[in-house]
This record gives C-alpha cells, sequence and structure tokens, in this order.
C-alpha cells in the first residue's frame, strides 16, 4: 500500500504560474474533432453496493451561501500568511463568500504539516501553521472553505514512485515546464489522494475540489512511447483514448462514493474546451462523464485560454461574449442530464500579457463584470475567480 511505500521530500516552494495552453487545447480540438468515437460506448464504472455507515462531520458550522457560491482562488502561502487578512476584509466588503484553498498544491505538497505520525507528514510545506486559527477566522467571518487539491500533476509522488508515473528511458517523463505526472489508471494513485481529500474533509472543509482531474496534454502523441502501467485497463474494449476517458470518470465515481462518508460536496475542475468536444482525447476529460459523477462542475472559461472559438477572434478582448457563448453550450449539455451538477465556472482576474500584442488586454474591473454578467445572463449565477498572485480587482459589482 502506498500508507508503506511513500516517503517523498520536500522539494522546495510550488510556484503555480498562468501559462498558456491555447496551442494544446487547439490541438486536442483538432484531434477530438477528427474521432468518430461515440460517448455511448465509454464503459460505466460501477461500484458495488455498499453497507450504511457513519457520517463523519467536522465541529465547525458553516452554511452553503444563499445566493450561491461566488468565491475566490488562495494559495497556501496566502492562506497562512499576512494576505489573508486582507483577502478576509475583501470578502467582508464584497458579495463574495467563499475562498478555494489549496491543500495538495501543484508539485504534490500538502499546504500544512499533519501530525508526525501521518502518513504525509513528509511531503507537507508548512505554509498554513495553524490550520485551526485559519477556520476560526473563516467559521467567524462565514466565508465557505472549499479544499483544491491537485490529483494527477505531482511531481512529489512522481519522483518518489516512477511505478505510478510515465517513465521514458527509465527515467520519470516530465513536460516542457518540468512537471511530471502521476496514472489515472492506477488505484494506489486514486487512493492516495481520497485519503488527502479525506484529512481535508475531517479539518472543516465543506467541499473537495480536485484539480488536474486528467492526463499530461497531448498525452495522445506519446501515450505509445512512455512506459506506465494500464492496471485493470490492460486490454478489454475501447481503444486507447476510450480507456483514458473511462479511467479519469472512474476515479471521479470513486471519489465521489468515498467522500460521501463526510457529508462533503465533490466539485472538479475541467477544461471550457472540453464542454465544445465530444470528449480530450488526450487528457481523457468526457465533460459529461465527470459532471454526472459530481455536485458541482467547474470549467475553467478564461478568455485568454481560448483560440478563435465561437466566432470571436481574439477571446481575450471580448470576456462578455466568451462567458455568454461558454454557457449556451454547457447548459444544453447538463440539460442531457437528470440530476446534473451546480456549474461554477473559474473566470479570470488576471492579465494575459504572455498572449501576442494586440490579442490581449488588462483585466480589472469591468472585464470580470463582463464575465460574471455573461454567465447571469444564461442562468449561471455561481463563479469562482482566478488569480495565482490572489491579487484581485478592486471595486467589482459582483451582482451585475
Amino acid at each position: 500500500m502506498w500508507k508503506q511505500t511513500v516517503t517523498a521530500v520536500a522539494v522546495g516552494v510550488a510556484v503555480f504560474g498562468i501559462t498558456s495552453e491555447v496551442q494544446a487545447e487547439s490541438d486536442a480540438e483538432h484531434v477530438a474533432q477528427e474521432l468518430e468515437h461515440k460517448l455511448s460506448g465509454i464503459k460505466t464504472f460501477t461500484l458495488p453496493d455498499r453497507l450504511a455507515r457513519f457520517v463523519h462531520s467536522s465541529d465547525r458550522q458553516f452554511d452553503y451561501p444563499e445566493d450561491g457560491v461566488k468565491g475566490i482562488y488562495v494559495t497556501g502561502n496566502s492562506a497562512g500568511g499576512e494576505r489573508f487578512n486582507t483577502l478576509v476584509n475583501m470578502l467582508n466588503d464584497t458579495e463574495l463568500n467563499s475562498m478555494v484553498i489549496d491543500i495538495k498544491e501543484d508539485n504534490g505538497h500538502l499546504t500544512y504539516r499533519p501530525d508526525e505520525d501521518s502518513p504525509f507528514y513528509d511531503i507537507a510545506q508548512n505554509y498554513i501553521s495553524d490550520p485551526e486559527k485559519m477556520f476560526d477566522v473563516l467559521e467567524e467571518n462565514n466565508i465557505y472553505p472549499i479544499a483544491r487539491i491537485v490529483v494527477f500533476k505531482d511531481s512529489v509522488l512522481a519522483e518518489e514512485r516512477p511505478d505510478l508515473s510515465f517513465t521514458d528511458n527509465g527515467k520519470v517523463w516530465k513536460n516542457g515546464r518540468g512537471e511530471a505526472f502521476v496514472n489515472p489508471f492506477l488505484e494506489e494513485v486514486w487512493e492516495y489522494n481520497v485519503d488527502i481529500a479525506e484529512e481535508a474533509a475531517k479539518m472543516g472543509f465543506q467541499e473537495i475540489q480536485f484539480d488536474y482531474v486528467r492526463f499530461p496534454e497531448g498525452f495522445e502523441n506519446r501515450d505509445e512511447d512512455l512506459e506506465y502501467d494500464t492496471g485493470k485497463y490492460e486490454g478489454g474494449d475501447g481503444d486507447n483514448i476510450h480507456r483514458r476517458v473511462n479511467a479519469v470518470n472512474d476515479f471521479v465515481a470513486y471519489a465521489n462514493e468515498e467522500l460521501s462518508a463526510y457529508d462533503v460536496d465533490v466539485s472538479v475542475d475541467i477544461f471550457g474546451y472540453a464542454a465544445t468536444v465530444e470528449y480530450a482525447p488526450g487528457i481523457g476529460q468526457s465533460f459529461l462523464g465527470i459532471s454526472d459523477n459530481v455536485d458541482v462542475i467547474s470549467s475553467m472559461i478564461y478568455p485568454s485560454h481560448w483560440t478563435s472559438y465561437f466566432g470571436i477572434d481574439k477571446p481575450d478582448l471580448h470576456p462578455y461574449e466568451m462567458s455568454k457563448e461558454y454557457a449556451k453550450v454547457e447548459n444544453a449539455l447538463l440539460d442531457e442530464l437528470e440530476d446534473g451538477p451546480i456549474s461554477r465556472p473559474w473566470l479570470q482576474d488576471f492579465t494575459a500579457s504572455y498572449l501576442p500584442d494586440g490579442d490581449w488586454q488588462t483585466y480589472g474591473k469591468e472585464q470580470v463584470e463582463d464575465q460574471i454578467r455573461g454567465l447571469k445572463e444564461e442562468g449561471i449565477t455561481e463563479f469562482l475567480l482566478w488569480d495565482a498572485s490572489n491579487r484581485y480587482s478592486q471595486g467589482v459589482n459582483y451582482s451585475p
């Protein structure tokens, strides 16, 4: 079991940078459009019937926001540092009401120190030095807490356990940004991440938000070259694309079932373009397959991350149109589900100056309001704001 073998060494502070994935999305879209596979042919993961069990619940008291979640992303550094008070004051002064706080960040570290006998102690950083104090502040200020857990992008676990990752000539494979992924085919990796999620639920988080629930971008271009275990997905029905989609869907279903004992909602972050294709062939994301197994679906619909979509040539310059047109597509998909999740997209509150000159603009009050308004006109009233540095625009009307 992983609990007996993982002794990952802390490898420094992770800095989550906003990088353009436009080309990766465009390539994946092109491939997907050429495929004739049907989503209906994808196998569905069926969990065994389980006996009723005790529901674990934290002593913390948080009510789901009456007008829905309107939240911001908060790094471990911010949650455990001086910026936390600034962000709390910002929420108290606006209609924002929730924080998505890193608990397992992008390198694979925990952002707080668990007890020394915890199997996760060696992968922990002390960014949030006093989680109890943090929760006291959240509770006192009626701020709804959501735990962000990065799943399959995990350099720490990959380096410690290459057998749980993808290797190239015996070495752990990394993408162009030096990031390693662990293998979504392997149930040991599922258990590892869900056990961390259970600890977050016990701390008092009301929702577990899983991010990077996917294979690496462009995996369809290297899936035959890398060395990795396909676990129970070896052979069987379907091709490599179907197996990847099955594995991702199955992880989400497994996590949702396991966390049902903790009285928390489960949400998943997903690429925005996944709603515009039948499924994303390289990364294994199926919008409907994931949505059918979560309480909340959070598409990352940052205008800067799109190529020419919805007839909009330079999306970053048209945040209102982009969010509105995306919402129409997503609403049509969710209408296909009998009991679909809450839609709560991630919105852009950062400036994408890495785009070519003329393709980007400075984002602030107007651009944030435009995105919210575009969603609202299509009936989507919940949202999350992303800025990697946690420096959010001032003076925004969050109910435009």
